[in-house]
C-alpha cells in the first residue's frame, strides 16, 4: 500500500504510471466527467466522507483489494496540500491494515515537483477545471520526482494511528 503526500491530480498520473496503483478517492469523483470514467478503469475505491456509517464497508473493500495483491494508494491528508508542509493525516482507512492482509507492506512516498511546486499545487477552493486549465496552459517543462522511503510492515507499528504516524515520519524524512 502506497501512502503519499498529495499536491495535484498530476500525482495520480505519476504514481499510476510508475507503479500501476489504484487509488482511494472521494465518492464525488465517480460522477465527474472524464475523471470518473478514468477512475473506474483503475479499480478506484470510492469513499463517502459524508456517510460515517460507510467507513466499515470502505475499510473492508480496501482490505479485500490489498488481499488480492492489488496496489492501492492512500493520500492520508485527505486533500491536496502546498507541497511544502504535510497536512494532518487522517488514519481511518488505515484500519484496513489492522491486522494487515498477508504480505502487505506500507510504502511511504513523497511527491516533489521541485521549483514548479507552487505552480502545480492545487490549494484552496480553486475549481478543478480551472486548476487543470491553468496547469495545461503553463509553459515549459517541470521535473517530477517520486521519493520512496523504506517500506515497513504495518503489523510492526500497531494500530491505524501508529501506522499513520510512522508513514508520516518517513515521508517527512525524505
Amino acid at each position: 500500500m502506497f501512502v503519499a503526500n498529495h499536491l495535484s491530480w498530476i500525482d495520480i498520473l505519476l504514481l499510476s504510471g510508475a507503479t500501476g496503483t489504484a487509488f482511494i478517492a472521494k465518492a464525488e469523483l465517480r460522477r465527474a466527467p472524464l475523471v470518473g470514467w478514468l477512475c473506474t478503469l483503475n479499480a478506484t475505491i470510492f469513499v463517502s466522507r459524508a456517510d460515517r456509517m460507510a467507513v466499515t464497508a470502505q475499510i473492508a473493500q480496501l482490505r479485500d483489494t490489498l488481499a488480492r495483491d492489488w496496489p492501492v494508494t492512500l493520500f492520508p491528508e485527505g486533500t491536496t496540500g502546498d507541497g511544502v508542509t504535510l497536512l494532518p493525516f487522517k488514519a481511518a482507512l488505515l484500519a484496513a491494515l489492522d491486522p494487515p492482509p498477508p504480505g502487505v507492506r506500507v510504502q511511504p512516498v513523497r511527491i516533489d515537483y521541485g521549483s514548479a511546486t507552487h505552480e502545480l499545487a492545487w490549494v484552496g477552493d480553486e475549481p478543478g477545471q480551472h486548476h487543470a486549465a491553468r496547469v495545461l496552459k503553463r509553459r515549459g517543462s517541470f521535473v517530477a520526482t517520486l521519493h520512496f522511503a523504506e517500506p515497513f510492515a504495518p503489523a510492526d507499528h500497531g494500530d491505524r494511528k501508529a501506522i499513520a504516524t510512522e508513514a508520516r515520519r518517513r515521508i517527512e524524512a525524505l
